[in-house]
């Protein structure tokens, strides 16, 4: 049952808006050519109605007139008597066949009927592209009359296709504005859906609009609502846990610094170290789910890169900043700089050396690259490593001090910013880490350069 209906759906436009231009467009349009064909069939029908009267009111005067006429006067009176489908001609009918049609012999009967059949009528078709056939008869005096009958539909206005054509225009303006009104509030719910903030930190969606429409806002406000509620109590949970364990753990930590020095002190030594490093990543994830943005800050993302990159340098680390272009953006430095450290300290506990650069593709869209030659990434593991807790073997193991939530914390503080974190393999091996900002339209970008 359902194959058939996706066979049709298949070859339906993807978007909502074209489908509803389409069908309305088209019926409309149907319609409107259906009204116009009945208009003009009943004027065809019309016409004929005209063409048939004229001819039994018209043809016995004329016949009876031309009668009565002189004969060398009949030839002065006969431009007088014809009319727009059928004239008399003073000369025999041309050769031709028999009437073809069943109106050319309705129209033939008529003109007896009309004649009151006191003239024997010698009907012949000549032509039928376009259609024309002549009835010869002979008057009293001996004078041969033909009638000559071109049937054929009274002429169209010039304008009138130019009525039709704005019309159909006007028809497909106002499908087009229905169309827009009834989408827009779609997209705009979907679009409102695509950025909703898991913590609750975005703005309601206005509940205006239609009914159905405001519904929908409520429902997806609520749904949010519930969703940050959701969040919330989860990360309070993990940020507790994180909290309470750090006492226990020190506790332990003293107790075996108490112990003599042997290689079993050593080994749960190492283990605390993890344990502890485990609690305090935990800590900061619950943290950054439930970050509080302030006012933005006017940054000079050029400089502060830099400085994060010295930073390292200073430290003895071989992170190096990359030649490429400048650029102003507001933004939250703070927060910023520990989605860089997070991506930078990944890279070198993978790769030992780390490139950043700054890239600007388009006004007011702006990259931060996080460079290094590592193991790299499966490419079906791309998106899960962003995950609280995802780690790869054996190429992120847990000997490098991992924990697996540096990417999950960079990730949910890029998405708190409005940006968006992308990872990718490199050319050659190694992984590229972006961090994609969106610069407001008071952002001012500049080009240095180009990058390769």
């Amino acid at each position: 049952m359902n194959r058939p209906r996706r066979a049709f759906t298949r070859w339906l436009p993807r978007t909502l808006r074209t489908r509803l231009l389409l069908i309305l467009g088209a019926g409309l349009l149907l319609a409107h050519g259906l009204s116009f064909a009945l208009l003009f069939e009943e004027r065809a029908d019309a016409t004929r109605s005209m063409m048939l009267r004229n001819l039994y009111e018209d043809i016995p005067i004329s016949v009876a007139l031309l009668e009565r006429l002189p004969a060398d006067q009949r030839r002065d009176w006969i431009p007088r008597l014809e009319r727009r489908t059928y004239r008399y001609l003073l000369r025999p009918a041309q050769a031709g066949t028999s009437l073809p049609t069943s109106r050319s012999r309705q129209v033939t009967e008529l003109i007896d009927e009309a004649l009151g059949h006191g003239y024997t009528l010698r009907p012949r078709a000549v032509s039928s592209e376009p259609e024309r056939y002549e009835v010869e008869l002979t008057l009293r005096d001996g004078q041969l009359l033909t009638i000559e009958v071109t049937p054929s539909l009274m002429p169209l206005a010039r304008w009138l296709p130019w009525v039709l054509a704005a019309q159909a225009a006007l028809l497909l303006i106002c499908v087009g504005v229905a169309v827009r009104l009834a989408t827009r509030p779609l997209a705009q719910l979907a679009k409102a859906a695509e950025h909703m903030d898991p913590a609750g930190n975005g703005a309601p969606l206005i509940q205006d609009g239609p009914w159905e429409v405001a519904q929908a806002a409520s429902a997806l406000n609520l749904l949010q609502t519930r969703v940050a509620t959701h969040v919330a109590e989860r990360t309070q949970i993990l940020a507790a846990i994180s909290h309470d364990l750090q006492t226990p753990i020190t506790r332990l930590r003293l107790r075996v610094d108490a112990m003599d020095a042997s290689a079993e002190q050593e080994k749960l030594l190492g283990d605390i170290d993890q344990l502890s490093l485990l609690v305090r990543e935990g800590l900061s994830y619950a943290r950054s789910a439930s970050v509080t943005l302030g006012p933005a800050t006017r940054l000079d993302m050029r400089a502060f890169l830099e400085s994060v990159v010295a930073d390292y340098q200073d430290a003895g680390r071989a992170v190096v900043l990359s030649t490429g272009g400048s650029a102003t953006h507001d933004t939250h430095p703070q927060i910023l700089r520990r989605i860089l450290q997070n991506l930078i300290d990944n890279a070198l506990n993978y790769a030992g050396d780390v490139e950043t650069r700054l890239r600007v593709d388009k006004p007011g869209r702006i990259h931060i690259d996080v460079l290094d030659r590592g193991p790299g990434i499966p490419p079906g593991q791309l998106e899960n490593v962003v995950k609280p807790f995802q780690r790869l073997e054996p190429s992120r193991y847990r000997g490098t001090g991992g924990t697996g939530l540096g990417l999950a914390i960079a990730h949910q503080l890029t998405q708190a910013l409005g940006g968006a974190l992308q990872l990718s393999n490199r050319e050659g091996g190694g992984l590229q880490a972006t961090i994609e900002l969106c610069s407001p339209p008071s952002s001012t970008v500049q080009h240095h350069g180009a990058f390769h």
